[in-house]
């Protein structure tokens, strides 16, 4: 899903001031002397992925590899990443144990003006709940914590956990900054 896109070295970038000069020269110009050496053109990469995936448990490893690949082109730090990973395998697998008989899960990825951003949505009726950090968790019980867990870990990196609910379904949304 990462996708990378380089112009020709004398290309012009789409927005730039007329007159603009590549590999050395400006535009319309004859070239005089010895042909000037080309400036590389830093590559447009992509800052988003999406995918949908049926809700059973074989979709949650394979999401969590996709994002890992996806965070390895982008700028993140490693800790970062590590929570990013973990809420991609607490919120699939969520949605694969409450939300199964919705319909398809989406996953939507983004890093945007220094935040990454993970949305995983799908059809279920009941929008989850996300817990009170103040509150005590069951000691006996086998599961509940692992939204509370990506948003505790998500709030020690200054980030947030957000539950959006809607008539076509809902989807946990988890915020961090990258720097």
């Amino acid at each position: 899903m990462l996708t990378t896109a380089t112009l020709p070295a004398r290309a012009i970038p789409s927005g730039a001031p007329a007159g603009a000069v590549v590999a050395g020269a400006p535009v319309g110009a004859a070239p005089v002397g010895p042909a000037p050496v080309a400036t590389a053109v830093p590559p447009r990469v992509r800052r988003f992925a999406r995918w949908a995936a049926e809700p059973e448990p074989a979709s949650v490893p394979a999401l969590r590899n996709r994002a890992r690949a996806v965070l390895a082109g982008w700028p993140v730090r490693a800790e970062v990443a590590d929570v990013l990973l973990l809420a991609v395998s607490e919120l699939a697998g969520n949605v694969v144990r409450h939300a199964a008989a919705g319909g398809r899960m989406r996953i939507g990825l983004a890093l945007d003006r220094g935040w990454l951003r993970l949305e995983v949505a799908d059809r279920g009726v009941r929008p989850p709940r996300l817990p009170n950090p103040a509150a005590e968790v069951d000691p006996d019980s086998e599961g509940g914590r692992g939204l509370l867990i990506v948003q505790l870990l998500a709030v020690e990196l200054g980030g947030e956990l957000h539950v959006v609910a809607g008539e076509f379904g809902s989807s946990v949304c988890l915020l961090l900054p990258v720097a």
